[in-house]
């Protein structure tokens, strides 16, 4: 069986975000680490070496592999910000405005949020963390 690597740690959030080399991801992640916090009222955790977490739930494949996630995290990759566990049933209208973002199958990805509503942004992740019900598993695994 595959070793799950994407697992809370202790390494430091604030250590990652510094790490952060392209000046304009690490003042979106700055920016989302704060919208996040204020969104599900928690602590940020590491999950894996790139994955900035709040909360967690298990989930259960059909064929018997399972785990733990964050409810939502986010991670700055090179192409984009990568947001998950914000898309879930119902959430399309909740980013319809927010502006521009392509979607994967389980999470958003971002350009600059300087091109972001982020009013509209911080309400959905609210809803989000509040109201969203998370994937089943076995719509994850299509």
């Amino acid at each position: 069986m595959t070793e799950i690597k994407t697992v809370p740690t202790d390494a430091s959030v604030d250590e990652f975000i510094n790490s952060i080399s392209h000046p304009g991801r690490k003042q979106d992640a700055e920016l989302l680490l704060r919208m996040m916090k204020i969104a599900s009222g928690t602590e940020p955790v590491m999950w894996g070496k790139d994955i900035v977490g709040f909360g967690s739930f298990h989930y259960r494949y059909a064929s018997g592999h399972e785990g733990d996630m964050p409810v939502i995290s986010f991670s700055p990759r090179k192409a984009a910000m990568s947001v998950y566990g914000v898309y879930y049933p119902g959430y399309e209208v909740r980013i319809a405005d927010i502006g521009p973002y392509k979607t994967g199958k389980w999470c958003l990805y971002l350009g600059r949020f300087t091109s972001l509503n982020l009013e509209r942004f911080q309400d959905a992740l609210k809803w989000a963390w509040n109201n969203g019900t998370p994937v089943i598993a076995s719509e994850l695994s299509q």
